[in-house]
């Protein structure tokens, strides 16, 4: 994740970063402003289409379109967020219940084996759960067209949560826990599951393949077709016009595609790795 200065206004205009999205878009918008020139070029010099033509009203059109664009993305870029600031909620919510549990555990062991069985693995969960999220395939866990191999095994998560709870149930077969004990940590090694099928949720549900195809479509075919009636008014001004407003739409869309799915190594992702870090580091502290 990037790290930054929010009241930095110089860094942000002048500095562009492995994440900026001009750097991704440059080729097609180069190519974008091929084809403006190039429309440019036949309405003025080869065309020759007077000030009347109904040519130039395809503007209107975009006027109109143009408030529909801008509410799609909107949407667009607000569900992505919600995604990702859910993701965020989710390993918060693991560094809280590991902590807890760590607290409980720390009160209630005596024997220094267990203290350090408990070390080792609560923080090794979060370890776990970053890399299962980061696999590809467990992206691709609800596609109809991906036939993946059944190896209950590969589900590293819940093989480090089942050993929690083995673990912790022996310790009450033995009577180094009481009843009332495992009641009072239940919540915590319950919630492990559950925090890890709430990322699963969000990893292996990307946006509807109809309305991402739709919104790109839309942007393309509307930028196609802005050269055709701006250039009676911009002239060869139409270029970087043209090249800027598609800037401008493809980076919202781009910066939505990069944050709906917060658990990968691009730059605006989640440091989970951060996080698994600083649990390792509390448990350690606690136990």
């Amino acid at each position: 994740m990037t790290s930054y200065n929010p009241k930095d206004w110089i860094s942000f205009i002048f500095y562009f970063s492995k994440a900026d999205t001009f750097r991704k878009l440059i080729p097609i918008m180069i190519i974008i402003g091929i084809y403006s020139g190039i429309i440019a070029y036949l309405e003025i010099e080869y065309w020759h289409l007077p000030e009347v033509s109904h040519v130039k009203n395809i503007s209107m059109m975009h006027g109109m379109l143009g408030f529909v664009i801008s509410l799609l993305l909107a949407y667009r870029t607000n569900t992505a967020y919600d995604r990702w600031w859910e993701g965020r909620k989710m390993w918060g919510s693991l560094v809280n219940s590991s902590r807890n549990l760590a607290i409980k555990l720390n009160a209630m062991l005596i024997d220094d084996n267990d203290r350090d069985f408990f070390k080792k693995m609560i923080p090794h969960y979060a370890t776990i759960l970053r890399k299962h999220l980061n696999d590809s395939e467990t992206g691709k866990q609800l596609f109809d067209d991906v036939d993946l191999e059944v190896d209950y095994h590969k589900h590293r998560p819940n093989q480090v949560a089942n050993k929690l709870f083995v673990k912790v149930n022996n310790l009450y077969l033995s009577k180094k826990l009481t009843g009332d004990q495992l009641i009072v940590i239940n919540n915590e090694l319950q919630s492990f599951t559950d925090i890890c099928g709430a990322c699963e949720r969000i990893k292996n549900t990307p946006i509807p393949y109809s309305y991402s195809a739709f919104i790109k479509k839309f942007i393309f075919i509307y930028v196609l077709t802005l050269p055709f009636g701006y250039v009676f008014s911009l002239g060869y001004y139409v270029i970087p016009v043209v090249v800027f407003i598609f800037y401008v739409l493809a980076s919202l869309e781009l910066i939505a595609e990069e944050i709906e799915d917060p658990f990968g190594e691009d730059a605006n992702d989640l440091p989970t790795k951060k996080i698994a870090e600083n649990i390792k580091k509390h448990i350690e502290e606690i136990l």
